[in-house]
């Protein structure tokens, strides 16, 4: 009982990291820059993500533009997007493989499969969180290691935007519901292994048993 509750949060657990990490890939705000200039009125904030950079005046203007080409972009952007979409795939796969190796629904076969199932789901999800770890700790670093640079200007400097923090909470909840699910198939399978049947205790007693009856019979 305790085992299925334990999945049913980390299923939940792994919805929340599965829809934060499609949220954060497609936000525009992986990197923020904020100008407010000299005037108030004509305050910029600029916000480059993973496929398009996008302005936003203080008057209330906003528009942003795509990055169609990929071979002009950095390594580390070409990167998180293969990455985070890769998270967003393994999130997806997991979700539907672990719903049949739930112990709360009737899909899946017996529970030795279902079992089996459910460790396949959380490996899903923890590739997943770990696909979208990636990304995020090599963006925050390019954009620390840019603001930190001297040479480069103040108005090309930028910060971790939301997208950042939200694919980093995400790539967490995915991680987390993985090693949930692939724990409750391993101690699972332990306690089959201290615990073994009447069948695999006695084998000897039951063919004894058989063969008694057998030749009670004969005498018949």
């Amino acid at each position: 009982m305790a085992s299925a509750v334990l999945q049913i949060f980390a299923f939940i657990v792994a919805l929340l990291g599965a829809f934060g990490a499609i949220t954060a890939t497609l936000l525009p705000n992986w990197k923020v820059n904020a100008d407010t200039g000299a005037n108030i009125i004509t305050a910029i904030t600029q916000m480059q993500g993973l496929w398009m950079d996008c302005t936003w005046f203080s008057t209330g203007m906003f528009s942003c533009t795509l990055k169609y080409s990929i071979l002009s972009l950095p390594v580390y952007i070409q990167t998180a997007r293969t990455t985070m979409v890769l998270s967003c795939i393994l999130s997806t796969f997991g979700i539907c493989i672990s719903t049949a190796g739930m112990k709360c629904t009737r899909l899946g076969g017996d529970r030795e499969t279902k079992s089996q199932t459910s460790f396949v789901g959380g490996v899903c999800f923890i590739l997943a969180g770990i696909c979208g770890l990636i990304p995020t700790s090599w963006y925050t670093r390019e954009i620390i290691s840019s603001f930190l640079d001297p040479s480069v200007p103040d108005s090309s400097k930028h910060e971790p935007g939301g997208a950042v923090y939200t694919g980093f909470i995400s790539a967490g909840f995915l991680f987390i519901a993985g090693v949930v699910f692939c724990m409750s198939c391993v101690k699972k399978q332990q306690e089959e292994w201290n615990c073994p049947t009447k069948n695999q205790l006695y084998p000897a007693m039951q063919a004894s048993e058989n063969s008694a009856g057998y030749n009670l019979q004969d005498y018949v």
